[in-house]
């Protein structure tokens, strides 16, 4: 009994600290300049985006996730990571060209065709993007057999390890048939769709509603509304995980914040900047990517007052909490 109690009192002071703050935030730095940014996080917690250098130039960037300033530039000026994958191969835009990167720094990027952008590479390391407002399956190599599988405007944003594609074509949130084939599905809204996790779920925004949206796949138009804040009057779906989890932002009056969507549509949706210690400054905007460990990265303003990159990781108060509660579930039974 007396050990039981004990327990229970460790939990009681756990819940009031976790109460306070359930995520701890990590300043992803910069290349030396004022600015970064964030686009993607995989399942091993690196993190690609860009970020200015002391020059002033945005570059390619793979940031150090502990926050102690050694980001790595992959490109030169005016380059952009997008996607990162498990296997840590990356890829985005550098010199007007969609490009795998090096992700050590060394500069042995391949180019993978001009005019082009790559948006999103999966497990497989299929790459998709643009080419010539053209939604694309790069070749890999470098060899300039791209397929381009739908006419123009259209844009591939994100690819899962099935090969499932969307993005949008004439201003419509799409899901591709990636033959080429034309049989297209049209998810039903004036938008785009940002992101497909695994089991399919898409996820992005309708642009008539101003509202994030999990999307119907069938395309038959049973979308759910994701939802704003309170004081919200709009919403933007960007990253969904593999638990179904949907980050991204609201506009919301004084600024945008970083959310974290009720993918029920029920209307539960959490503001970021509730689940981080108002002693640490921070001012969440955005959330870009979420990984199937439920870290987050986006972008906001720092204690300095800098737009930067930031990490989301559960405080380790929360994980303990889980352990502790199997513990009493285990001795009870």
């Amino acid at each position: 009994m007396k050990k039981l109690f004990l327990v229970v009192l460790v939990l009681l002071l756990i819940l009031t600290v976790s109460a306070e703050a359930d995520y701890n935030v990590i300043d992803l730095g910069t290349l030396g300049g004022a600015k970064s940014y964030p686009y993607s996080i995989n399942n091993n917690g690196q993190i690609v985006g860009d970020a200015l250098d002391s020059a002033g130039n945005w570059r390619a960037t793979l940031f150090d996730a502990t926050g102690k300033g050694n980001n790595i530039a992959l490109g030169g000026s005016g380059s952009y990571a997008t996607s990162i994958n498990n296997k840590g191969q990356i890829v985005g835009k550098d010199n007007d060209a969609a490009t795998l990167f090096d992700a050590t720094g060394g500069g042995n990027n391949i180019n993978l065709g001009a005019n082009s952008y790559a948006l999103s590479i999966n497990n497989k390391g299929q790459i998709v993007g643009v080419v010539n407002s053209r939604a694309t399956l790069f070749d890999t190599t470098g060899g300039g057999n791209n397929s381009a599988f739908c006419e123009f405007p259209s844009s591939a944003l994100s690819i899962n390890d099935n090969g499932q594609i969307v993005g949008s074509y004439g201003s419509r949130a799409t899901l591709f048939d990636a033959t080429g084939g034309g049989n297209n599905i049209d998810l039903g809204a004036y938008g785009i769709a940002l992101s497909i996790n695994n089991k399919g779920q898409i996820v992005g925004t309708d642009d008539e509603l101003y509202r994030a949206t999990l999307f119907d796949t069938t395309g038959r138009g049973n979308n759910i509304n994701l939802g704003t804040l309170p004081d919200g009057f709009e919403s933007h779906g960007k990253s969904i995980n593999n638990n179904g989890q949907i980050v991204g932002y609201c506009d919301a009056i004084g600024n945008t914040r970083a959310m974290l969507f009720d993918a029920t549509g029920g209307g539960a949706n959490i503001d970021l900047n509730t689940l981080i210690s108002p002693t640490l400054g921070w001012a969440l905007l955005d959330a870009t990517s979420i990984n199937d460990n439920g870290w987050i990265v986006g972008y906001g303003i720092n204690p300095n007052g800098d737009y930067h990159a930031f990490l989301l990781t559960p405080e380790p108060a929360t994980l303990l909490l889980f352990g502790l509660g199997a513990v009493m579930l285990s001795k009870r039974r």
